[in-house]
């Protein structure tokens, strides 16, 4: 099994990447648009250990944001994940009685049917929602917080999965968290990577534009075929829509390349000398409970369940993270809260806007909401 001090020794070894030439992604001058949309927040009660460790007391519960992406290429629209649905009784009952007991939590007045609508995007515009869920059967209740409501699109509305994703449906298959009318009446397309010989970053990709605006890459780990994304907002600049990747900023950074590219600021350097709590966290020149980032050469949190490819595909997500033509968004990323743009607006000029140099030491902020790492 891997562990985190083999990974930083690979990403030293990598050196630090200048472009997205390094990544040998093939040019192309076609982009799309993309649109963050928050849905709102979901707590999931006391189950923090299920996603990163370590978890320091206090800290045991947070909520996470709920994001959906919509992507618009020419004349065509997708929806990249779903959110979650706040109709929670029609859950299936596993899942609708964990929101009913307060065992989970939703703060959401709207489902992204009712955004896009109010937002003047007709449904019967969208062409596609990307489920970019697997192996949901072998999961309980993985990921009821992306598919959304399927039956709120009309049937022309496509649906494309991978190809490990168990379509079995509740209540056949009790431990489903799908239901027959997620699929009902629309066109379901599987995504197999199996034969495709496109990689970068070591990642298998499918150009699915076919211009080299929107790729779907292979990132398995969290689920065995877990998909993300990589949109290309400019010719030479892109978004990175990580999905279930990893939970937490802190399970990405900081690594080498990353300190290199994006130095941490000199007023965090200070701040998380003492924020940071020392019991937990260690870094070469941290010494007396004074921690020191600069010197930190790994990951700040590790994931829970370590499989493998997890810890395989984050790193090379983390190669994307730490160039500057990279803009990583996760599906719950809390330090984002409050600087993502929302639709209307759109994410493209994220590069020339300095978006990433504003955001990426968010979540080691203390007063960011994603600071887990000095007991509450």
């Amino acid at each position: 099994m891997l562990s985190l001090q083999s990974l930083s020794l690979l990403a030293l070894l990598g050196g630090t990447y200048a472009s997205f030439h390094d990544f040998d992604i093939p040019r192309s001058h076609a982009t799309v648009k993309v649109q963050a949309f928050n849905l709102g927040n979901v707590t999931l009660k006391e189950t923090a250990h299920a996603f990163f460790h370590p978890v320091l007391p206090g800290h045991e519960t947070s909520p996470s944001p709920v994001y959906a992406f919509l992507v618009e290429h020419k004349n065509t629209r997708l929806m990249f994940d779903l959110g979650i649905r706040k109709d929670t009784v029609n859950f299936v009952p596993s899942v609708a009685a964990s929101f009913a007991s307060g065992a989970f939590i939703l703060n959401q007045f709207k489902d992204i049917t009712e955004l896009l609508q109010d937002g003047g995007v007709p449904l019967k515009s969208i062409d596609t929602v990307i489920w970019r869920l697997l192996d949901t059967y072998a999961r309980s209740h993985a990921h009821f917080d992306h598919i959304g409501d399927m039956a709120k699109f009309p049937n022309t509305t496509n649906l494309v999965i991978g190809a490990a994703t168990n379509i079995s449906t509740f209540p056949e298959f009790p431990n489903s968290s799908l239901q027959a009318s997620d699929f009902a009446g629309h066109n379901v397309t599987e995504i197999n990577f199996a034969a495709i010989n496109l990689t970068f970053a070591g990642l298998k990709a499918i150009d699915y534009f076919g211009d080299g605006s929107f790729y779907l890459l292979n990132t398995p780990g969290h689920l065995l075929g877990h998909m993300s994304a990589l949109t290309r907002v400019t010719p030479t600049s892109f978004v990175s829509l990580g999905g279930d990747a990893f939970a937490h900023a802190g399970q990405i950074r900081p690594r080498p390349a990353f300190q290199k590219n994006f130095p941490c600021p000199a007023h965090l350097l200070e701040e998380t000398a003492s924020s940071i709590s020392t019991d937990y966290f260690w870094s070469p020149h941290s010494r007396d409970g004074v921690f020191d980032m600069r010197s930190r050469a790994q990951q700040l949190l590790a994931i829970s369940d370590v499989p493998d490819a997890f810890y395989v595909s984050l790193d090379k997500l983390a190669a994307f993270d730490a160039d500057p033509d990279f803009f990583v968004v996760i599906a719950h990323d809390m330090s984002l809260v409050g600087s993502l743009p929302y639709f209307p607006a759109s994410l493209n000029g994220w590069k020339a806007s300095g978006l990433k140099e504003r955001t990426v030491w968010n979540f080691a902020n203390e007063a960011n909401p994603a600071f887990v790492f000095s007991p509450a």
